[in-house]
């Protein structure tokens, strides 16, 4: 049989990869060099040239969407049915395993699977068997801790106390939740691929009957496994079933979310007789936009190591706006759509990327102002977020008090034993003698109907509203939306509830809020005639949260975060916000690995272009509610050669001749200097808390440092009269 044609079409290391011998085989596979085409010709190869039976394969993808097209793709290039071949997720096959071994796995035969949102019941339910009060422990944090320790592969009883009292209440909870679980018949995702190991693991005849049956396993995305996957597939692969790995320790950015690059480090180690090879040859960027991505990337130690290269042409240099402020960010990019646009380029051509879902705020407003469409990518718009939702609605009942949709809305968010039952006895009273939901909650609690626990809960959320109203009563607009955020205590509310990433960006976009109000102009011969300021910005949030996202059909501007941008490719890409703190984001400087992940980070927005890359940075920023002056360009701009920067804006002295090659080399990010603290260094005020610093000047008694504090965002600070203890 002829099958030239599995390689007719493919490069050298395409090929060597495709036709390596039946061994562990690492592929280095840079972006845009064709990593899913050499995973679906490798199988092909197997069944056409090895013989291998498509019975005896695995091959794991990191989404649905991703199996079904390579097991499609590879359908087409056989021109054959590939039936009993293995192709799904992780948590897919795993749930495959436990379905064919229910009772080996100790479950029932018709066992259902939790969704996050069953999960997180279960979980509550758990800790009411433990009399636990959710407004001490929030039941998302422990839901949180368990899909955490089941990444890891640890069961409760195996979990050491350690001392701390939350630790140990994390395990007890744990210990019911399963219990629960069990009682229950039900599995959680996390559950799956655990109980589908332990399913392998612990059956020695069934642990010999798959390493048997899969004499090749296949992964795509590498770097993005996490421990639990990676013993998954160690004991699946046995001694004798090779593993061919596909992925990039270059694009291995969700390290917050378990993923662990020492994974893809440490494989050759693991599988000593691996065979590596590298794709280095990209089919999407211009050489311009490569040679920064490799640029970028080098500074990053600990690599793999590959340089991505093309035989396209260098296309345009690299732009870079200098930018007054976020809306001259906002309405330079917005120039250049319309131009794109102009000389017949399509707007769903190009993606505006940013490190904050909060940044997507001023973009949004200036799009619709200037009639451009767009879309979220992966998110929701800024004034359609929860936590925005939840902020607005505080906002309106300050204002309106029989506002029942908001009453509803933070009556008991966050949590304040204000239950459904005791919602249902003030809505049924407001029913029937025609009230507002605030009214009848002020009747029911004057007139006995609720319990003297719910009665008091009720009675502390009025006083809490009245006192919002009364502590914003002529205070400027942004003060007002701050006082209220503050007094509501929605940020600690999401912090605890949420944790550090998710509870982190839910508080960013309230702060972002802050800086929403601020800029809110307020017209009164305009459609906001005789309405007081706070009524006018609620109707422009209420306006704004109702248009200008694109139809799904619709030729729109793609926004999303650069997480939400991996795997997806645009002519024309807009990294914006590329500022000291913003991004790389302030945590990097202060956790171990998070500068690296951040760098690779960059690398992956960097390389979602094809022809166009713009970098844009603000020399001042409004943002989280605050204004930052002074603002450092991000460490991640020196870092590409000069020559390949076209910088848009003049300024009186050139962003290259300011921070170019001799700051490559001698960087000020780690130096000291005459005020005696360091850029970067983490320091504490004792009105304004903890902070990094960002900048210095000066010396003596002049000697001044910039610090972006934690909550109270960037300011110049006297060092004289500061009074900073470094921590």
């Amino acid at each position: 049989m002829d099958v030239s044609y599995i390689l007719d079409e493919l490069n050298k290391p395409q090929r060597e990869a495709v036709s390596a011998p039946p061994a562990p085989v690492l592929v280095l596979a840079g972006a845009g060099s064709g990593k899913t085409r050499v995973l679906v010709h490798r199988i092909a190869w197997l069944i056409e040239v090895e013989h291998v039976a498509p019975f005896s394969i695995l091959s794991v993808t990191f989404t649905n969407k991703a199996a079904h097209e390579m097991r499609g793709r590879i359908e087409d290039l056989l021109g054959t049915p590939v039936g009993g071949m293995w192709v799904g997720t992780f948590h897919g096959l795993a749930h495959r395993l436990l379905r064919r071994h229910w009772q080996e796995a100790k479950l029932p035969q018709h066992f259902q699977i939790l969704d996050s949102d069953d999960q997180l019941r279960l979980v509550k339910r758990a800790q009411r068997s433990l009399d636990l009060d959710d407004k001490l422990w929030p039941p998302r944090q422990a839901q949180w801790f368990i899909n955490a320790r089941k990444d890891e592969g640890v069961r409760p009883q195996y979990m050491q106390e350690n001392g701390d009292i939350n630790y140990l209440q994390m395990i007890r909870i744990y210990t019911a939740y399963e219990d629960l679980c069990k009682q229950s018949g039900v599995v959680d995702f996390g559950e799956l691929l655990l109980r589908s190991l332990e399913l392998i693991r612990d059956n020695p005849e069934l642990q010999k009957h798959y390493q048997q049956r899969f004499r090749h396993i296949l992964v795509d995305e590498f770097q993005d496994t996490n421990e639990l996957q990676y013993a998954w597939l160690q004991l699946l692969s046995g001694a004798s079933s090779p593993v061919f790995a596909v992925g990039d320790d270059d694009q291995s950015i969700y390290g917050w979310r378990g993923a662990k690059i020492e994974n893809i480090q440490n494989f050759t180690r693991d599988y000593s007789s691996a065979i590596t090879v590298k794709l280095e040859q990209n089919y999407r960027s211009t050489s311009n936009i490569l040679d920064a991505a490799n640029a970028l990337i080098a500074n990053n130690a600990g690599r793999l190591g590959k340089n991505l290269w093309t035989d396209d042409p260098d296309g345009e240099l690299i732009k870079l706006y200098a930018a007054y402020n976020e809306i001259d960010e906002a309405s330079y990019i917005a120039g250049q759509i319309h131009k794109w646009v102009e000389q017949g380029g399509k707007r769903d051509e190009i993606a505006i990327l940013y490190r904050s879902n909060a940044q997507s705020r001023v973009f949004e407003s200036q799009f619709i102002e200037q009639g451009i469409p767009y879309r979220v990518y992966g998110g929701q718009r800024f004034f359609e977020r929860a936590e925005i939702k939840d902020a607005l609605a505080y906002l309106r009942i300050t204002a309106n008090r029989d506002d029942d949709p908001s009453f509803e809305r933070v009556v008991n968010q966050p949590t304040r034993g204000i239950g459904e039952k005791t919602v249902s006895v003030i809505r049924d009273y407001a029913t029937q003698h025609s009230l507002s939901m605030w009214q009848a909650s002020k009747e029911v609690v004057a007139n006995g109907h609720l319990t003297a626990r719910a009665g008091n809960a009720v009675n502390g959320f009025i006083e809490l509203i009245n006192e919002m109203a009364d502590g914003i009563y002529e205070l400027a607009l942004h003060d007002q939306v701050r006082h209220v955020i503050a007094s509501s205590k929605l940020k600690e509310h999401f912090l605890k509830k949420e944790g550090d990433e998710k509870g982190n960006n839910r508080v960013e976009n309230l702060k972002e809020l802050i800086s929403a109000s601020q800029a809110f102009e307020y017209k009164p011969e305009d459609e906001h005639a005789n309405l007081d300021i706070l009524t006018a910005f609620l109707s422009h949030a209420a306006l704004e949260a109702g248009e200008g996202q694109g139809d799904p059909n619709e030729d729109s501007v793609q926004m999303m975060s650069m997480h939400s941008a991996k795997g997806l490719e645009f002519p024309q890409v807009f990294i914006t916000g590329m500022e000291e703190g913003l991004f790389p984001h302030k945590n990097a400087l202060e956790e171990a690995g998070r500068m690296e992940e951040e760098r690779r980070l960059c690398y992956v927005a960097i390389t979602r272009a094809r022809q166009v890359l713009t970098l844009s940075y603000a020399e001042q920023r409004q943002l989280y509610g605050n204004t930052m002056y002074g603002i450092v360009p991000s460490k991640f701009i020196h870092e590409i050669p000069g020559s390949l920067i076209d910088e848009v804006r003049s300024q009186q002295v050139p962003t290259w001749n300011t921070f170019g090659s001799k700051r490559q080399n001698q960087s000020s990010y780690q130096s000291s200097n005459e005020t005696g603290f360091s850029i970067g260094q983490r320091i504490s005020h004792a009105t304004f808390g903890e902070g990094v610093i960002l900048d210095t000047e000066g010396a003596g008694s002049s000697a001044r440092v910039q610090v972006n504090f934690d909550y109270e965002g960037s300011k110049w600070l006297v060092l004289a009269y500061a009074n900073l203890s470094a921590i």
